[in-house]
């Protein structure tokens, strides 16, 4: 049995530990059974996608932990949140997001823009534009292609980072939202699941953004999480964060 004092101690850690991230990331629950992600002192984090983690980022500046290295989406969200509740692990959290990225297009910039920085946690968000652009006419891409580039990037990434812990973002849209059309439907459910059969492939964390999205519309129209039912607005990106967080830590 518990003496008295072992348990104040125990029950004012756990209160302390919930403190330290705010109650509203305790939203989204996290995926039956699935692991978490425990940070150690000097941690570097990466964030890595297209538009959506690129967020206007500076690409001058390349710099850890800076705001306008991080943009102004989910990965400057979730980063203050990381450094303001672990101030003693003097985490380097990076973004190397860019606009308009397909898979194939961050396997050309890998080496300088993942594997060179030794990233010990990696996310990943990436698959809108691997259909989006088909629709436009800008590629010709497949389902298949996306898996397959995928799968190659990931079994590349685990060869040279093979203590990487991974995370896979799962791509998401808000249909009836501008671009986001009936052309869009049944493929992009393929690309979705593409994503989470990724990630059990490669044992990672898997945040299921389309679900976070859904259930944010019993809220407030989808028109207001994303101005376009790809990117999001200033609480889509709020909720992605939350999301993000509670997911992985």
């Amino acid at each position: 049995m518990k003496t008295r004092r072992k348990f104040i101690k125990e029950t004012a850690a756990g209160a302390m530990a919930a403190m330290s991230i705010p109650k509203v990331l305790y939203e989204f629950p996290a995926g039956a059974g699935q692991k978490k992600i425990k940070l150690e002192k000097n941690n570097v984090i990466l964030f890595q996608g297209d538009s959506i983690t690129d967020a206007g980022r500076n690409k001058q500046n390349e710099s850890f932990n800076n705001p306008s290295s991080l943009g102004s989406g989910y990965a400057f969200l979730a980063t203050a949140a990381l450094l303001e509740s672990f101030p003693s692990l003097n985490l380097k959290v990076y973004n190397r997001g860019i606009s308009g990225n397909k898979v194939f297009q961050l396997a050309e910039r890998w080496d300088k823009d993942c594997l060179d920085l030794k990233p010990d946690v990696l996310s990943i968000l990436i698959g809108v534009n691997d259909i989006w652009h088909t629709l436009n006419g800008q590629y010709n891409g497949t389902v298949e292609k996306y898996r397959n580039d995928y799968i190659a990037l990931l079994e590349r990434t685990m060869a040279a980072l093979p203590s990487v812990k991974l995370i896979i973002c799962e791509p998401f849209a808000v249909p009836g939202v501008k671009a986001v059309d009936d052309r869009w439907y049944p493929e992009f459910y393929e690309y979705q699941k593409s994503a989470r059969e990724i990630a059990e492939r490669f044992g990672a964390i898997f945040v299921p953004f389309q679900k976070v999205f859904d259930e944010a519309q019993n809220r407030a129209p989808g028109s207001y999480w994303t101005g376009d039912g790809v990117h999001p607005s200033l609480p889509g990106a709020q909720l992605m964060a939350k999301a993000w967080l509670k997911t992985v830590l």
